[in-house]
This record gives C-alpha cells, structure tokens and sequence, in this order.
C-alpha cells in the first residue's frame, strides 16, 4: 500500500498551499467561494460530535475550478472541528500520489485521502460530488432534467458542501465503531 502517511507530514495547511501554489488571482478566487461558504447549525452540531481524530489529506491545483468550487468546504469543516487535520498537497508537485489515487484513470482534483489517527488508510474521495456531476450533466445535456431526488430550490454550494459532509461523516463513523480504535480508546 502507498505510504499516505509520509505524504500527510509535508502537506501543508489551507492558507499555505495557497500561498505557496496560487497566485493574486487564485487566491481571490478561493477567498470568493471561501466566503461564501455557509455551515449551518445542524453541520455545525454534527462536526461537534466528531470524537476520532482524522487525518484528510487533499491533493488539490489551486489553478483547478473544481479546487476552487470545494476545497473552501473542507476549510470550513476543519475550522469548525478539531478533530478534522486538514492538509493540502499540489496533485503536479506530488504524481507519486496521484498516480496510486487515480479516478477514472485520471489525475482528478480535489481527492481527498482520509486516514485514521494512527495512520491506516479508511478511504478516498472526488473528485466532484453528486450535486456537481448532475448539475455538469444538465449543462451538457442543455436541458435540466429533475430527478425527482432531493431538494430542486437547494444552491449548488450548499448541496456540494452537504454532500462532502456527508463523507466525512461517514469516516468519522468508520473511525468511531473501529473495534481497533474502541480498544485503543477504552470506548
């Protein structure tokens, strides 16, 4: 199995991979949709109930519109919750790493690695989530087809950064009932 742990060690935080891989306009960019990010009390609550730490490891291009539409969230997420070691790599400054997380056979931005406190690997995630691909659908098809499944009123954003939640959650959850980590926790 790759070593994501060694990787994670030199991932860096939100605001220095920024600084260190965008330029002046990227970073507006981030800073737009970073800004227009909204938890509500409810993601809020639930971060709160996060008790496993969790490393989440995001391959990432601050020059990728994807990037720029997600990576924000997962700012907010770690911001809300300390449970939540959040870092970022540059996915052309790493291809080791993405070469083992290919999607689709691709380099796809933003994956997220997420591995438990004590470094086992518990699962990958991206490159974009449900709400995005029906929405990038719609626009290819030039005709937004309902589904009839969830919220039609629900804002993009708000559904992507449900949608990423929702993972996370389900790591958290994985973390959570590991009979590994109950014993080493005494819970």
């Amino acid at each position: 199995m790759f070593d994501f742990t060694s990787k994670f060690a030199v991932g860096l935080t939100y605001q220095d991979f920024l600084r260190q891989y965008g330029n002046d306009d990227q970073r507006q960019r981030w800073q737009q949709v970073h800004d227009q990010v909204r938890l509500t009390d409810g993601q809020r609550q639930l971060l709160g109930q996060f008790t496993r730490r969790m490393k989440v490891l995001c391959i990432a291009g601050a020059w990728c519109g994807d990037c720029v539409n997600q990576c924000p969230i997962f700012d907010h997420f770690a911001a809300a919750c300390d449970r939540v070691e959040l870092r970022f790599v540059d996915r052309d400054a790493h291809p080791d790493l993405t070469t083992a997380v290919k999607i689709c056979g691709g380099a796809r931005v933003p994956t997220m690695i997420f591995l438990s406190e004590d470094d086992h690997f518990c699962g990958v995630y991206g490159d974009r989530t449900l709400a995005k691909y029906r929405e990038v659908i719609a626009k290819q098809q030039r005709a937004a087809c309902p589904t009839g499944i969830g919220a039609t009123d629900t804002p993009l954003l708000a559904a992507v950064t449900q949608e990423w939640l929702d993972e996370f959650e389900r790591i958290q959850w994985m973390l959570r009932t590991s009979a590994r980590l109950r014993q080493l926790h005494g819970d």
